[in-house]
């Protein structure tokens, strides 16, 4: 299932997704980089596909022609997995 990376909410995609497609619970835009699923905080551009043009403005509607969305897997995993560093962490300097 895919989720809203702004109210992190499970979202249904169809066949009909597009630009203009809409979060059922938050009403913000769903085509945006934040839910892409090369978007990058640490990568060129935050974007991991090479090909796709700079977009200014990463939590509002774009045209990029290599949007694919987002798994749930992938945008809680980095959560998870940014939990557990600090977690091992902050276990490293307690002993």
């Amino acid at each position: 299932m895919k989720a809203c990376s702004l109210c992190r909410k499970e979202v249904a995609i169809d066949k009909y997704f597009s630009m203009k497609s809409v979060c059922p619970n938050c009403g913000r835009d769903l085509h945006i980089c934040l839910n892409f699923r090369f978007y990058s905080e640490s990568a060129h551009n935050k974007c991991v596909e090479v090909k796709a043009e700079y977009q200014r403005m990463r939590d509002r509607a774009n045209f990029c022609d290599y949007f694919v969305f987002r798994d749930d897997k992938t945008a809680s995993g980095n959560d998870k997995g940014k939990e557990d560093a600090r977690k091992r962490v902050d276990d490293l300097f307690r002993k």
